[in-house]
């Protein structure tokens, strides 16, 4: 299993990024995919959460109604998509199947 991150950077607050993870070593499209983030001091904490076909997915309250979670099964990958950033939301986000993670991609939102 592989997992590669990408999309991160340095936005201002209330700026959008989408991540993009890159699956590859298993079938992605029976699995469901996670995004992680961890903060600096804190422990790691479960983001968003999409079913193998797209049909549900789950967020941390943190962040509901500002990011999305999706995905292409065509081309083995998970997306999410984060507007109205807030300094909060500062962290290196992971993506995330069973015991498997990617290496991360840092978010920063300051001004």
């Amino acid at each position: 299993v592989q997992l590669v991150e990408s999309g991160g950077g340095l936005v201002q607050p209330g700026g959008s990024l989408r991540l993009s993870c890159a699956a590859s070593g298993f079938t992605f499209s029976f699995y469901q995919m996670s995004w992680y983030r961890q903060a600096p001091g804190k422990e790691r904490e479960l983001v968003a959460r999409i079913s193998s076909n797209g049909d549900w997915r789950s967020y941390a309250d943190s962040v509901k109604g500002r990011f999305t979670i999706s995905r292409d099964n065509a081309k083995n990958s998970v997306y999410l998509q984060m507007n109205s950033l807030k300094p909060e939301d500062t962290a290196v986000y992971y993506c995330n199947l069973n015991t498997a993670w990617g290496q991360g991609t840092q978010v920063t939102v300051s001004s």
